[in-house]
């Protein structure tokens, strides 16, 4: 993850200048964080590529209008939220029932050491609030102060919904047998 803010500016103006080079670089950078945050929160990786390309779209669509560049991260992960979200949104809307991939949880547990599958697995058993907090702040390595940007809430209101998240993971993962409640 691009911990500089300064350099990251720079490659988005440069970006924002049209250099393609720029904006390959760009996507180098933030679309794996970028994947793995749109596929923690829809479970299936296919439609996580899909949502993934439509997000990267409308970053193109709205580069130009960034006005702070050093703020790129935040602005790209609100997009992403808000593309899950109208997915999500239309799901519910057309009735489809979302389909559970973690059942091809590894049967040995590996002397309790959890496994990273392992963990994506239990997000997927936790509602998309908790999920989303969890993949921002733990799998993307965001900031609490990114993470409140990102889902438009108070930093206090990030810690206490990282509290509840982690319960209930531990407890989704007790229940699938993994580690201890």
């Amino acid at each position: 993850m691009s911990g500089d803010g300064r350099c990251e500016g720079l490659l988005v103006v440069r970006c924002q200048l049209g250099e393609r080079a720029a904006f390959q670089e760009l996507v180098q950078i933030w679309h794996a964080p970028l994947w793995r945050y749109v596929r923690g929160m829809v479970g299936s990786p296919h439609l996580a590529d899909d949502l993934a390309q439509d997000a990267w779209v409308a970053v193109v669509r709205g580069l130009t209008r960034l006005r702070q560049p050093e703020r790129f991260a935040p602005w790209l992960f609100t997009i992403a939220r808000r593309t899950v979200a109208d997915h999500l949104r239309q799901a519910y809307q057309a009735s489809v029932t979302s389909v559970q991939e973690a059942d091809a949880v590894v049967d040995d547990p590996l002397s309790g050491v959890l496994t990273t599958m392992q963990v994506e697995a239990g997000l997927n058993g936790l509602p998309p609030l908790e999920r989303e907090v969890l993949i921002l702040f733990h799998l993307e390595d965001l900031s609490l102060a990114t993470c409140a940007e990102v889902l438009g809430v108070p930093p206090g209101t990030v810690k206490s919904r990282l509290h509840r998240a982690r319960h209930m993971l531990r407890s989704v993962l007790a229940e699938r047998g993994y580690g201890h409640e």
